[in-house]
């Protein structure tokens, strides 16, 4: 919609002045330096000219390439390499990582957005949403009584159209009553509860397994793939919001983190 500023004369004239006026004396802003670099090197990993273990250049090469300081570039570098694309070996160099996605035991992200910053496409399939009666586990790990009911969830999440996990959650219905009538094929159950009831606190527990049969059908895996399994329980500042079972094939995905002291 096209806004109208009214400017006021004295003989009551109206002057109008649009939003395409004004944005043609704007100029687009130049994006950052280190995140050119950032998407060169991606741009060579995705289309395989970088495959795995390739040694990428060095920070004073890409200085020089990009016409930057050696701290633009490093920064570039390090950004990649805390989130899994890149791996720097002392005396050897930095080197393109094994592709597997990565996930953070430091942090609570989106698997969207860890999808995403591979530079590949994150998608959604929703199995089920409904309401649930609790049994005694769940109902410990909610803080909830054997009476009550949970909302429970299930998500099958691709890469590049990969299944890549299976999320399995139990949410607490007082605390987010309105679960039930979300789409968890264009929002994912983590972006909308981080709004919904922000997060606190969160426990994780990770396992090797080896997973159910429907599990392996839904991930496109053998019954002998191993399987990494993260349980979680996340809080808000009212109580315990859900707890989830988050399975994915060995193989394909992986933990990850990055430590400063």
């Amino acid at each position: 919609m096209t806004q109208l500023l009214k400017i006021n004369s004295k003989n009551n004239s109206t002057k109008k002045i649009t939003k395409e006026n004004t944005r043609q004396k704007v100029k687009p802003a130049n994006p950052p330096k280190f995140t050119i670099i950032k998407k060169h090197i991606c741009d060579n990993i995705e289309s395989g000219q970088w495959q795995q273990h390739t040694k990428v250049p060095s920070e004073n090469e890409l200085a020089l390439q990009f016409n930057v300081s050696r701290m633009t570039a490093r920064r570039a570098v390090q950004e990649l390499t805390e989130q899994g694309l890149l791996i720097r070996s002392q005396g050897a160099g930095t080197f393109v990582a094994t592709l597997k996605s990565q996930s953070s035991l430091l942090e609570i992200r989106n698997i969207a957005d860890e999808i995403s910053d591979l530079g590949h496409t994150h998608s959604a399939m929703q199995l089920q949403l409904k309401s649930v009666a609790v049994n005694e586990e769940i109902a410990i790990l909610l803080d909830l009584k054997l009476t009550e009911s949970v909302f429970y969830s299930e998500v099958l999440h691709f890469e590049n159209n990969e299944p890549i996990q299976l999320e399995q959650r139990y949410v607490n219905t007082s605390l987010v009553p309105d679960y039930l009538q979300q789409n968890f094929a264009e929002i994912t159950p983590h972006e909308y509860l981080s709004c919904e009831a922000p997060l606190t606190e969160a426990t994780h527990e990770v396992e090797a397994i080896l997973a159910p049969a429907n599990n392996c059908k839904l991930l496109a895996i053998s019954e002998s793939t191993p399987c990494l399994q993260i349980k979680r329980r996340t809080w808000s500042s009212q109580g315990v919001v859900s707890f989830a079972i988050l399975t994915s094939p060995g193989n394909k995905y992986r933990l990850g983190g990055h430590l400063v002291f």
